[in-house]
């Protein structure tokens, strides 16, 4: 091997690593960006503890005239 290709073996590496870090930043970024939906998601459906509790409070009304 003579020292121009060297040369450009290595910048090539060096070119795969910096674009393979900044793809597994943006994977990161979306990542994130799911499970931080998800959570949310899960924060809207879960039930309050007096429901769980009572599960009947709050669903009738009780009148008498």
């Amino acid at each position: 091997m003579d020292i121009a290709e060297i040369s450009m073996n290595l910048s090539q590496n060096q070119l795969l690593s910096a674009v393979g870090t900044a793809m597994l930043g943006k994977t990161l970024d979306v990542v994130e960006g799911q499970a931080e939906a998800l959570s949310k998601s899960m924060d809207m459906n879960s039930p309050s503890l007096e429901s769980l509790v009572y599960p009947t409070s709050g669903t009738m009304i009780d009148m008498r005239i």
